[in-house]
């Protein structure tokens, strides 16, 4: 016999079905790429019966919701879609178990908490692999990406109606370097009138920067293949190069450039 179960995320839920005593030790199981959870409906009731087995659909898989029309589905989302779970749970420590894609995930939820997991368990799948050279900056960037997203979420409140002039006070006050005229157009589109339409609800918008020591997509044993590759092409050789060497620190101009790009005119409110 199994339970369902339904794990709320912003933008609907993660659904999963469970087997065993929830006093068991947990294993979570990861299924396939279009898959879902019943994939393990033949394989759990062979396996110990003193554990608490929870088989989840991944986003847009299963009768878990999917995302938002036109939202990619990225791998890392996968990732989080488990810690999501993992922190409904309120797991600390617990088995993994993911078969081909759900490996996948799994071997990368693995090496971003390690801290987390006793087991991993492979099921038709070679695991996460990555050039050594990045091993730690990438660990360190992709777990503070989740985990910056879930502590903001975890911090989001009701939008706070302002008037029109105290609207555009703290619109100021969140950037410094708007004069007011520039800030009540800002207004125009970055604002919503409540029904009375006698004061405005800002629209909020989450920072999007990527931590100083993020490797970013492109790994440095890759962009030196490219290199040797493109090494007829000099005119690329500047942006090969600077593929490999940029690093931005933090509290300098340039970081501080790259974070106003990326963050809301409305300052995060």
């Amino acid at each position: 016999m199994f339970s369902e179960r339904k794990f709320p995320v912003p933008w609907g839920h993660v659904a999963a079905k469970a087997w065993g005593p929830s006093e068991g030790h947990p294993v979570l199981c990861l299924h396939g790429w279009l898959d879902n959870a019943n994939t393990f409906d033949k394989l759990i009731p062979l396996l110990p019966r003193d554990y608490y087995y929870v088989a989840m659909d991944f986003s847009g898989h299963g009768l878990s919701s999917h995302r938002p029309a036109g939202s990619p589905y990225h791998f890392l989302d996968y990732v989080t879609d488990v810690r999501r779970v993992v922190a409904a749970l309120q797991w600390r420590r617990f088995t993994l178990m993911g078969h081909s894609m759900g490996g996948s995930v799994a071997a990368m939820f693995c090496f971003l908490y390690p801290e987390m997991v006793d087991k991993l368990i492979l099921l038709e799948n070679l695991g996460f692999l990555l050039a050594p050279e990045d091993t730690e900056g990438w660990r360190k960037s992709k777990r503070m990406v989740i985990d910056r997203l879930l502590s903001l979420e975890a911090k989001q409140q009701i939008p706070k109606a302002r008037s029109p002039k105290a609207a555009l006070q703290r619109l100021l006050e969140a950037n410094r370097h708007l004069t007011a005229e520039g800030g009540a157009i800002l207004l125009q589109r970055g604002a919503t009138e409540t029904p009375a339409a006698k004061s405005r609800v800002l629209h909020s918008g989450a920072v999007c920067e990527a931590p100083a020591e993020d490797p970013g997509p492109y790994s440095h044993h890759r962009v030196s293949e490219a290199q040797a590759k493109l090494a007829p092409a000099a005119s690329l050789q500047p942006w090969v190069e600077g593929m490999k060497n940029t690093r931005w620190t933090p509290g300098t101009a340039q970081a501080r450039q790259r974070k106003s790009l990326c963050e809301s005119p409305t300052g995060g409110i």
